[in-house]
């Protein structure tokens, strides 16, 4: 029975430190939550100095750890989230793909990543069950985040347009340039 136990917590022990099974509540958006995504809420004096996060000089990965980031950032065009664990090495692979796809979208749309360890409000409000967790954000619309579905339409239900797991490079670039082809229409609008 003690190595039953014994295997037991091992077992539970590998499970947590490979965070690539990190579970979250179910989602609790506060008060401020909601403030950020219909941008009502007010910035922090580092978001006030800071310059937009679309705007980036070496076209890099952005590190989002508020709701805010991520509604500057769409003011610049469509925003790919990737939502994962410093500790998850499926999440770690893609980040040379995720830098890659920054250098070939700089200026057009941002690349960015949530750590769920280090913001995890956001991992709440995300309703992120498992790392990695990806989806394409191309608007706020009545203040709910609009996404790109694989398929080339929006909705606002993120389950639907969330892409699971590590996929290849070309899947991300074809719900980025679904993306940028909403986004333009939303322009002529």
């Amino acid at each position: 029975m003690k190595k039953l136990i014994i295997i037991l917590i091992l077992l539970a022990g590998v499970v947590f430190t490979a965070g690539c099974t990190d579970e979250n509540q179910k989602n609790t958006t506060s008060a401020q939550a909601i403030e950020e995504v219909n941008g009502t809420g007010n910035p922090t004096e580092s978001e006030q100095n800071s310059t937009p996060l679309g705007i980036q000089e070496e076209s890099s990965v952005v590190e989002v750890t508020s709701l805010e980031q991520i509604n500057t950032t769409l003011e610049q065009g469509p925003v790919l989230v990737k939502i994962g664990s410093e500790r998850c090495g499926s999440c770690k692979d893609m980040d040379p793909m995720l830098q890659e796809l920054a250098t070939e979208y700089g200026g057009r749309a941002t690349i960015a990543s949530i750590d769920i360890i280090q913001s995890p409000d956001l991992g709440t409000y995300f309703e992120i069950g498992y790392v990695p967790d990806s989806t394409v954000i191309v608007s706020v619309t009545d203040g709910e985040y609009v996404y790109m579905k694989p398929d080339g339409n929006i909705t606002t239900d993120r389950f639907e347009a969330r892409i699971p797991g590590p996929m290849g490079k070309d899947v991300f670039e074809d719900v980025l340039n679904l993306a940028l082809i909403q986004a333009e229409k939303d322009k002529s609008k």
